[in-house]
């Protein structure tokens, strides 16, 4: 049975710990060690012992679970903080999930030649480039189409849902047109992977209905796709992997946020002169109005 760090009577050998955890004894020590002008130096020592205790305890437990159980024994902890000690004593350990498949070019539709390939691209509207990904939620995944313009870089649409569906794709769709609905499409191109949900009849249905060109990436090439793969990986790190979502319903508000909120209204992009695409998108469309 594993003990608590902080239990007197059978303490678990900092040795044992720091294997389990994957965590280097000499920083533990140097950590635990460093000089106290106050009690302020002590707490922390004190919730540290005890986050170990849970990690160790319950191996499986991301930040929120590890705080939700530090306040069942008593400690009324944020879970931001309880997320910034694992971070600091490398404590939030990456492990390996099943990763469900979100790309299926196995079917009877049309498949589209790359029409942007060796393109300049040099106004809003020009390119818009979509993608698919997934969410790791509580229990099972939800997915989430985006559709970005090459130009300014910011993301047009998008949807969260349950299942990989065509409709999934065509929410996203509805929401870039949606977006763009007071600004002229004419010659736009949509660029995608070789997808289903991308090829699907109803999909080109609906890009044919607004005069938009399909564009597809070649079979196992995401370097046809760039801008989005960058996009999403950004998503995924500054947003997705920090944080645990419980239920469909954090992951979309949280995702909702940070596409709308802060990648769109505030994030500096180096390739767009350190603008925000909502930014530099309506600088373009003034010098052509």
């Amino acid at each position: 049975m594993i003990q608590k760090f902080n239990d007197p009577a059978r303490p678990v050998p900092v040795k044992h710990a720091a294997e389990m955890l994957d965590v280097s004894r000499s920083g533990y020590y140097k950590w635990t060690n460093r000089p106290s002008n106050n009690g302020a130096i002590d707490v922390e020592k004190g919730l540290l012992a005890e986050i170990m205790s849970v990690s160790m305890e319950y191996p499986g437990y991301g930040y929120r679970r590890v705080t939700h159980e530090l306040k069942r024994r008593g400690l009324q902890v944020n879970h931001k903080r309880v997320r910034k000690i694992l971070k600091e004593n490398h404590l939030l350990v990456a492990r390996k999930r099943y990763k469900p498949l979100t790309t299926d070019s196995n079917h009877s539709h049309r498949v589209y030649p790359n029409l942007i390939r060796g393109l300049t691209i040099e106004r809003p509207n020009q390119v818009w480039a979509s993608d698919i990904t997934y969410v790791q939620l509580g229990k099972g995944f939800a997915y989430l189409a985006v559709l970005l313009d090459l130009f300014t870089r910011r993301c047009l649409g998008w949807a969260l849902g349950h299942y990989l569906n065509t409709q999934l794709t065509l929410d996203a769709l509805y929401m870039a047109l949606t977006t763009r609905k007071d600004t002229s499409i004419e010659g736009l191109i949509h660029h995608s992977d070789q997808g289903v949900q991308y090829a699907s009849n109803e999909y080109i249905e609906c890009l044919n209905a607004h005069g938009i060109q399909t564009s597809m990436s070649r079979t196992g090439n995401p370097y046809d796709n760039a801008y989005v793969e960058s996009f999403i990986k950004t998503l995924k790190t500054e947003e997705v992997y920090m944080n645990e979502y419980e239920t469909f319903g954090m992951a979309l508000e949280n995702i909702e946020r940070f596409i709308e909120e802060m990648y769109n209204k505030k994030r500096l992009h180096s390739s767009l002169g350190y603008k925000t695409p909502i930014e530099f998108e309506q600088e373009a469309l003034n010098s052509v109005a």
